[in-house]
């Protein structure tokens, strides 16, 4: 199990996504990580207006240089929201904080539900097409694999066999060790996941679509990931845990309760902790 783990993306001061329940819930699963904060947000962009933001990649940069006069390296860096000037931080500094053998996961944060996010435009696309190349394990939903390719969005049910093509499509093009595409949405009540390995393998996990439509979901399932992967689960396994733990924590959230603040996570930790075996 590796800790000296790094964690960048941005932190919204209210709603549970990004940092916000990233960080927490590595803490909880004893990862101790070590995070880079890419921006500061009032809340999320999703449903609370006009939200404010405060770009940290000045900061991002001399925090990165005292990084390196202590030789700041790490085995494991996951990295989710960025934003622009954020993400060019990144691609010019991630060298100097990793190995040869540090695990790099990029969450590709940039829309869903066949749409870009807002504040998030072509060229960011293009930027991130650079950057996701790095990746040992990209973790993009529909809508980001098919902004990555180039390919009409659409928010139509999903069929299983144009699932495992973008999958397979978006690991050739940007020559990725592992993939997983999230939040499939076949429209036959199933939500899915499709993997894509180094080895040639391919294989599908689906899981009972829950209602609502909870902010953060993908935040916490590529967290889940991240730490299932340090526990030395497989590919396949972690992806099976972090749906799992995401549809729980969807199940375990007492209403009423607005979704823009995410699902109650917490409610799931125990469960999730005996499946780590780290109790």
């Amino acid at each position: 199990m590796q800790s000296n783990v790094l964690i960048s993306q941005d932190l919204s001061c209210a709603g549970q996504v990004s940092l916000g329940c990233a960080l927490p819930l590595l803490g909880a699963l004893n990862l101790a990580p070590t995070v880079l904060p890419t921006a500061l947000l009032s809340t999320h962009t999703g449903g609370f207006g006009e939200n404010t933001y405060l770009d940290l990649s000045k900061e991002m940069v001399s925090i990165l240089q005292h990084w390196k006069t202590l030789s700041l390296k790490f085995s494991a860096i996951y990295l989710g929201y960025l934003g622009e000037k954020p993400l060019d931080v990144l691609q010019e500094n991630l060298a100097d904080v990793s190995t040869t053998e540090t695990m790099l996961l990029i969450d590709p944060v940039m829309g869903d539900h066949g749409r870009l996010y807002r504040g998030f435009d072509q060229e960011y696309v293009e930027k991130m097409r650079c950057l996701i190349s790095k990746a040992d394990i990209a973790t993009p939903n529909y809508t980001e694999a098919k902004l990555l390719l180039g390919e009409p969005l659409t928010t139509s049910p999903v069929a299983t066999d144009d699932a495992f093509e973008t999958a397979e499509k978006v690991q050739r093009r940007f020559n990725l060790r592992n993939i997983v595409l999230t939040g499939i949405d076949s429209g036959n009540g199933l939500i899915s996941i499709v993997g894509c390995e180094q080895d040639g393998g391919t294989w599908m996990v689906s899981r009972s679509k829950q209602p609502g439509n909870y902010f953060g979901t993908g935040d916490l399932f590529a967290s889940v990931l991240f730490s299932s992967l340090l526990y030395e689960k497989d590919l396949r396994s972690a992806g099976t845990i972090a749906m799992d733990f995401v549809s729980e924590a969807i199940v375990k959230t007492k209403e009423p309760h607005d979704p823009r603040f995410g699902a109650d996570y917490g409610a799931a930790i125990p469960q999730l902790l005996k499946k780590l075996e780290i109790v």
